[in-house]
């Protein structure tokens, strides 16, 4: 037997930015092909063995895993994308970010005069 499921919903995870619950769309789809054995078998996870005789599946834990295995590793709210979202939490991340400016003297303070004697040549042409 080969048994296609699909599934298509939304999950209610939290952001790992802001920590605030939202309703992530998910889809996923899994393939199991069910054959019979002389005894139970499910070490692959596309191919079941069932002992011959049994006439009953449990494939709870095969859609509880493409369910899972849906939701990606990183969950962002979808209004810190669009710039729609204003929590305490966004204010004090934003508060405390580095600058590009700040970024940008840390990084000339940095460099090697020898680079520059280098750069230079660059910009001589």
């Amino acid at each position: 037997m080969e048994l296609n499921f699909k599934h298509k919903g939304t999950v209610n995870v939290a952001c790992d930015t802001t920590n605030e619950f939202f309703d992530m769309p998910v889809k996923g789809k899994i393939k199991v092909v069910v054959q019979f054995g002389e005894e139970f078998n499910n070490d692959n996870e596309e191919l079941l063995i069932l002992p011959h005789g049994e006439h009953q599946v449990d494939l709870s834990q095969y859609i509880y895993e493409m369910i899972v295995l849906s939701i990606p590793l990183k969950r962002v709210h979808p209004g810190i994308k669009d710039g729609t979202l204003k929590t305490a939490v966004l204010d004090k991340l934003n508060e405390l970010s580095v600058k590009e400016q700040a970024k940008e003297i840390i990084q000339e303070e940095q460099t090697d005069p020898r680079w520059d004697k280098l750069k230079k040549l660059l910009t001589d042409k």
